[in-house]
């Protein structure tokens, strides 16, 4: 795997750098070997900020900190998903410094790098790379909806949520993980540019696809894995909401991924969708739970995200949506997801 840093810019601890955060959990296209934030961070461990777990990723001041405390780095990556995928003002100037340095850059967000002549200029006059993840394919590379999907025997899982930043990519890695362990065959579909970043082989990025192509790039996604892999479950892995208005999105998943089991994630302190209440208030996990299963697939777990909740009420919501829903309830953080592998067994056996 390639060397590579992360660059935050000041954003470790927000939610703006979850592609950081998933990479910091994880990734087998790179090994990261910092984080490079600011002031108030260095010092510290990556993971430990993240969740508490120390990952031996340590998080540094500034790129020049960085490059003087690691060696052979080949790769920065830029570790921030932004509302509308605009590089943040300041995080320009450490680009051009990595670049100067001899890293290429990864990039995730819509503003793409290769459109900027100076930076393009710059880097080849350096010899390295500018990757931008989310630049669209062509309309030659694009799949068109077959339905070629019910072919497919083996269980599709789609991991949704109820609102943006739920947790669905790293549950649904985890649920990948879990099965694998338990010596079961499971592959995630990702969706998002950081799916990408932590080596997700069958996939596509979402939100950087023409919507007449949405369904197609999906299901050659699926069918793909499934021809190629035979494995035992497929997770999908959700962008967005059903109903969050700045983006609704996961009827894909059920309708043209034909999803009929879901893993559904909420976070029980959140009032608003994208916590801005002119957005909206985040609907109950009941009334999600019948849409879904309206639309013919079957919630069999729910997943709490326990941002804004001490230990003592993770566990306590987790017993309260138990005896309300008669579902598995997951804790991924506090607990993973081994819990529900029983049941996704049984998938298998009907």
């Amino acid at each position: 795997m390639n060397n590579a840093i992360v660059l935050t810019n000041g954003l470790l601890k927000a939610l703006d750098a979850k592609t950081a955060h998933g990479l910091i959990r994880g990734t087998e296209r790179f090994t990261i070997k910092g984080v490079v934030d600011c002031a108030a961070t260095a010092g510290q461990d990556a993971g430990t900020l993240l969740d508490g777990k120390n990952r031996n990723i340590p998080v540094f001041e500034n790129l020049s900190a960085a490059i003087s405390s690691v060696t052979d780095i080949q790769f920065l990556v830029i570790g921030v998903a932004t509302v509308g995928g605009r590089l943040p003002g300041n995080m320009l100037t450490t680009i051009v410094e990595a670049i100067h340095a001899g890293l290429s850059i990864v990039n995730g967000l819509h503003e793409y790098l290769n459109e900027k002549p100076e930076i393009v200029a710059l880097a080849k006059e350096k010899g390295v790379e500018l990757i931008d993840v989310r630049k669209p394919k062509t309309r030659e590379q694009l799949s068109f909806w077959t339905g070629d999907i019910y072919k497919v025997t083996a269980p599709i899982i789609a991991v949704i949520g109820m609102d943006c930043a739920m947790g669905k990519r790293t549950t649904a890695r985890m649920l990948r993980q879990a099965c694998e362990a338990d010596g079961l065959k499971a592959h995630m579909i990702y969706t998002g540019q950081t799916g990408w970043l932590q080596g997700g082989k069958y996939g596509f990025v979402f939100d950087s696809t023409l919507n007449d192509f949405v369904s197609g790039e999906l299901e050659n996604a699926i069918v793909s894995c499934w021809k190629e892999t035979q494995p035992d479950f497929i997770f999908l892995e959700g962008q967005s909401s059903l109903r969050n208005p700045s983006g609704p999105c996961g009827i894909e998943l059920l309708i043209s991924g034909n999803a009929k089991h879901v893993i559904l994630l909420f976070a029980p302190k959140r009032k608003y969708f994208d916590h801005d209440e002119k957005w909206g208030s985040i609907p109950s996990v009941e009334s999600e739970i019948e849409i879904i299963e309206k639309l013919g697939s079957k919630v069999i777990a729910v997943g709490i995200h326990t941002e804004d909740c001490t230990t003592e009420e993770a566990f306590a919501f987790q017993k309260q949506y138990e005896q309300k829903l008669n579902i598995p309830v997951l804790l991924p953080i506090q607990e993973g997801v081994d819990k529900i592998v029983p049941t996704l067994k049984k998938l298998i056996k009907n």
